[in-house]
């Protein structure tokens, strides 16, 4: 069963689009079924934004727990990414 991380942005944000390649590099290195992406644009979606506490973006939940409030470094998001499929299991 894949993760599902969802990447919340804005517009002309350009530390989102940075949040967003870190995941796809990382989905690219471990296959499409390991992972999903949900790219969540919070002014389309401001519901979903605020019903997980997303104050500001870049933003990333994964499997509906916001886990990383402002971008992340990107040796934390993949040793994050990372444990939650050895707890799933990979596909």
């Amino acid at each position: 069963m894949a993760i599902v991380v969802e990447v919340f942005s804005s517009p002309g944000c350009a530390k989102c689009v940075k949040a967003k390649d870190e995941v796809l590099r990382f989905i690219r290195e471990h296959g499409r079924g390991a992972v999903d992406l949900r790219e969540v644009n919070v002014l389309d979606e401001m519901d979903r934004a605020l019903d997980l506490g997303v104050m500001a973006t870049p933003a990333i939940a994964i499997d509906g727990d916001l886990v990383f409030r402002t971008l992340p470094r990107e040796k934390a998001l993949r040793a994050e990414l990372e444990a939650r499929l050895e707890r799933k299991g990979k596909p």
